[in-house]
C-alpha cells in the first residue's frame, strides 16, 4: 500500500511538472506577443541587404527584401496567437452552448442540434477554410469564422455527453424538484462540472486553430499585411528560401509553432490529472 501511494505521488509530481513546463512555454510566447513592439530589434520598415546570413547584427539573417527575420518572428507571434486564441474562444462558446442546451433540454431541440452537429462534422476543415477565406477575403475574422464553422461540433458532442451524465446526479435532481430555473441549474451546477472537458477542448482548439492559420498563411491566405509565423513560411517558400537552403528563414517559425502547440497540449492533457474527480460533485451535493 505504501509503495502504491509513493507511485501515485510520483505520477502526480510528473503531471505537475508537465503542466508547469507547458505554462512556462506559453507564458513566454504570450509575453513576446504582448511586448513585441518593444522586443523587436528592427522595425519592418527598416530594410537592409537581402538574404543575409545570421550574424551578431541580424540573429536570423534577413529575408528577400532585407527585413530582419528575428523581428519578423517576434511580430508574427502576436498575429498567430491572437488568431488561435480568438478562434478557440469562439469554438468553446458555440460548442459548449449547443452541447449544454441539447443535453439538458433534450427532445426536439436536442435532435435538431444533433443534426446540425452531424452536418458540421462532415465538413473538412482545411479545404473549407481555404475556399471560404479565398472567396471572402484574407482577414483574421474570416479565418476565425472558417475555423469555427468546422471545429465546434466535436466540442458540442463531448459537452452534450457530459451533460447527460451530470444531469442524473442527485444535486441536479434536487434543484429541479425545488423548481429552480433551468438557466440557473445549467450555469451554476452543470457547467462547473464540465471544466475538465472545456479546458481540454480549449487548449486543443487553440493548437488546431494555430495550425490552420499557419496553413492558410503558407498558402497566401493569411491576415493581409500582418506578419505571422505562417506568412514567414509562405515567403520563405515562394522566394526560394527553402530551395536555397536558408534554414534560418523557415526553420524558426516551424519550431515556434511546434513549441506553442506542445505547450497547449501539455496544459490541456496533463492539466486534467491535477483535478480530483468527483470533488466538485461532492461539494455541490453537500451544498
Amino acid at each position: 500500500m505504501r509503495s502504491f501511494m509513493k507511485l501515485k505521488r510520483y505520477q502526480l509530481k510528473q503531471v505537475h511538472l508537465c503542466v508547469w513546463a507547458g505554462a512556462i512555454i506559453l507564458a513566454f510566447f504570450i509575453f513576446v506577443a504582448v511586448f513585441a513592439d518593444a522586443l523587436m530589434p528592427y522595425g519592418m520598415e527598416e530594410l537592409t541587404a537581402p538574404f543575409q546570413r545570421p550574424s551578431s547584427e541580424h540573429l536570423l539573417g534577413t529575408n528577400d527584401i532585407g527585413q530582419d527575420i528575428f523581428s519578423e518572428l517576434i511580430l508574427g507571434t502576436r498575429t498567430t496567437l491572437l488568431t488561435g486564441i480568438t478562434a478557440a474562444a469562439c469554438i468553446i462558446i458555440i460548442g459548449t452552448g449547443i452541447g449544454l442546451a441539447g443535453g439538458y433540454f433534450g427532445g426536439r431541440l436536442d435532435k435538431a442540434l444533433q443534426s446540425l452537429t452531424a452536418v458540421g462534422m462532415t465538413i473538412p476543415q482545411l479545404p473549407f477554410a481555404i475556399v471560404f477565406v479565398a472567396f471572402m477575403e484574407p482577414s483574421m475574422w474570416n479565418i476565425v469564422i472558417a475555423i469555427c464553422v468546422t471545429a465546434w461540433p466535436t466540442t458540442a458532442r463531448l459537452v452534450r455527453a457530459k451533460v447527460l451524465e451530470v444531469r442524473q446526479l442527485p444535486f441536479v435532481r434536487v434543484e429541479e424538484m425545488m423548481g429552480q430555473q433551468s438557466s440557473v441549474i445549467m450555469l451554476r451546477h452543470i457547467l462547473p462540472n464540465m471544466s475538465d472537458i472545456v479546458l481540454m477542448r480549449a487548449t486543443l482548439a487553440v493548437a488546431t486553430s494555430m495550425v490552420t492559420e499557419a496553413s492558410l498563411s503558407f498558402l497566401g491566405l493569411g491576415v493581409y499585411n500582418q506578419k505571422s509565423w505562417g506568412s514567414i513560411l509562405y515567403y520563405a517558400f515562394h522566394k526560394n528560401g527553402v530551395v536555397a537552403g536558408y534554414t534560418w528563414w523557415y526553420v524558426p517559425p516551424i519550431i515556434c509553432i511546434s513549441l506553442c502547440i506542445f505547450a497547449f497540449v501539455l496544459i490541456g492533457y496533463y492539466g486534467l490529472g491535477t483535478r480530483s474527480p468527483g470533488k466538485r460533485e461532492e461539494y455541490q451535493v453537500i451544498q
